[in-house]
């Protein structure tokens, strides 16, 4: 038995947020979703938020699904990445690159300099909560200023919150 059920699939109520999130979702309901209902308020705010996070920063979708990506496997949250991995491919990520960030050992060599140094932050950012001094600057350089930094580093923030929440519901995939 789930820790939480989710809410109905076929929930009409409250009809404008529903219709919203259906409307962001091409016309469905996720679990993740049936889930975040169960408080509307906080179903409203993120619905709103990660629509921002997916189609309003100037960071491209390739890195922001790279980063995604690496959290989902850094968080061991599957449903996220089952979600996410075929934006990365249609973003220009490759399989191999895809399969690489699920090992141990991550192989650099399959990415640009500018993606490892979003892999690295990444990995600061999920598993050591603090970040080094050198990787901002490392992005910095990179990305020709504080803009597209400010928006990875916002990126990989909101997807290791949506992890977090992903793996203590226990939303594991939306197959099952």
């Amino acid at each position: 038995m789930r820790r939480i059920p989710f809410v109905p699939d076929d929930l009409t109520e409250p009809r404008d947020l529903i219709e919203a999130i259906k409307r962001r979702r091409g016309g469905q309901l996720l679990k993740l979703d049936r889930m975040l209902l169960h408080s509307p308020p906080f179903a409203t705010g993120w619905n709103t938020f990660l629509a921002n996070v997916r189609t309003d920063l100037t960071v491209s979708s390739k890195l922001a699904e790279l980063a995604i990506c690496y959290v989902a496997v850094l968080n061991k949250a599957s449903y996220e990445l089952e979600q996410h991995a075929p934006i990365y491919i249609n973003a220009g990520g490759t399989e191999q690159q895809l399969a690489a960030l699920e090992q141990e050992m991550l192989d650099v060599a399959l990415f640009e300099p500018l993606e490892v140094a979003v892999l690295e932050l990444t990995y600061q950012m999920t598993r050591e909560i603090a970040v080094a001094d050198q990787t901002i600057e490392t992005l910095r350089e990179l990305f020709g200023g504080e803009q597209k930094v400010v928006e990875i580093i916002g990126v990989i923030a909101a997807y290791n919150m949506v992890s977090r929440f992903l793996v203590a519901a226990e939303i594991t995939s939306e197959l099952d």
